[in-house]
């Protein structure tokens, strides 16, 4: 069973994660040339990803789709270089495919590709990079459930992959295995992929969504699906964006988080598990300056470079040495001077000043990098980076 794209429904958090997890296979490590220091981290369902400072790109997990990239479907538990990928400038991951973004403005993409979210005009499953067709002057890129999207310098947004509930925001329902452009929204300076939905954030400092509502997400204070843009309401000055598997992140320029969508698991840190279909504040989180979201949990870079979760901790990816969920934010223990997060399904990835990646959670495909299968309920440092 694929590890998180063929869940069906999505409707109940526990379910959903269980499937996810359990399908993630264990196997051993393999030896790697080091690269040169990280400046990049991403984060997909059981796979890994860092970009050097040469624009390599380095992945390690679960490769059952080839999301590695590396021409196998050799899981790894610690890095491995994805050969043809050079001058790198911006990484992204859905839960079983990883997209890359070029300095020249192409997009390359590989692993996973049943929904066309590869948008190399196929639906056929790539161990190597491919070409996303017909895009340039790209400037950002973000990966959904099974959809990809890509940001260019003109602030247009366009979508391939997965469609099901209109994710890619061209006002059908149709899947996409070639980019197509996103009706109705302009001006755009930020993307976000979630679960099955996507988030844009304008200059003017107000975020539009598209896509999957009813249980899963919320964008306008409805539960109707929707095929094009809605602007969410009540956020204004918005700095950045965030998806997680079934919520959204807000940071405002005041350093304060803003979420809202499903809540099972407190992972929108208002101290409850209550869902929101409009923004509440994350409760006692102030300078903060970085965001991301895990599937069922939520992460915060602070300016002091502490690193703060909660949410979902079956695997102890909050990294406070338990396993108890928390509905407001708790830090992790021992990281200090981050200067970047990302969050996966039960686990993530954090990356140092000093260029070392350390990582925490669940490791049944060696994820965490560590050289092992072993789950950490506090940050191990990835080897070889």
């Amino acid at each position: 069973m694929s590890k998180f794209r063929r869940i069906a429904g999505l409707v109940l958090c526990l379910v959903v994660v269980t499937m996810a997890v359990a399908g993630c296979r264990r196997e051993g490590p393999s030896d790697v040339t080091s690269p040169g220091p990280p400046v990049l981290v991403a984060a997909g369902s059981c796979h890994s990803l860092a970009v050097s400072t040469d624009g390599t790109v380095w992945a390690w997990g679960d490769n059952t789709y080839g999301q590695l990239g590396d021409g196998t479907t050799t899981d790894r538990s610690t890095p491995v270089q994805v050969p043809g990928m050079a001058d790198v400038v911006a990484i992204a991951s859905g839960p079983e495919h990883t997209i890359a973004l070029r300095r020249d403005g192409t997009v390359w993409a590989w692993g996973s590709n049943g929904d066309g979210e590869l948008g190399d005009g196929t639906t056929r499953h790539r161990s190597a990079p491919v070409q996303a067709q017909g895009l340039t002057d790209v400037v950002a890129i973000a990966g959904g459930y099974s959809h990809t999207v890509a940001l260019r310098r003109d602030g247009t947004v366009w979508a391939w992959g997965n469609n099901h509930r209109g994710q890619l925001g061209d006002g059908t329902t149709t899947y996409r295995r070639t980019p197509v452009q996103v009706r109705g929204v302009a001006d755009v300076v930020a993307i976000a992929g979630g679960g099955q939905h996507t988030v844009a954030l304008r200059r003017d400092g107000t975020v539009w969504a598209w896509g999957a509502t009813a249980v899963e997400q919320f964008v306008d204070g409805t539960t109707t699906d929707r095929l094009t843009p809605v602007q969410v309401r009540g956020m204004a000055d918005v700095v950045a964006i965030a998806g997680g598997g079934l919520h959204t992140l807000a940071l405002r320029r005041d350093g304060t988080i803003w979420a809202w969508g499903y809540n099972c698991y407190g992972q929108l840190g208002d101290g409850t598990t209550t869902d929101r279909s409009t923004p509440v504040q994350a409760r006692g989180m102030a300078d903060v300056v970085a965001i991301a979201g895990g599937y069922l949990h939520t992460l915060a870079l602070r300016r002091d470079g502490t690193v703060w979760a909660w949410g979902r901790n079956g695997y102890g990816q909050l990294g406070d040495g338990t396993t108890t969920d928390r509905w407001t934010p708790v830090q992790v223990r021992g990281m200090a001077d981050m200067v970047a997060i990302a969050g996966g399904v039960e686990y993530t990835i954090t990356l140092r000043r000093d260029g070392t990646v350390w990582a925490w959670g669940f490791n049944g495909v060696g994820q965490l990098g560590d050289g092992t299968t072993t789950d950490r309920w506090t940050p191990v440092q990835v080897q070889g980076l």
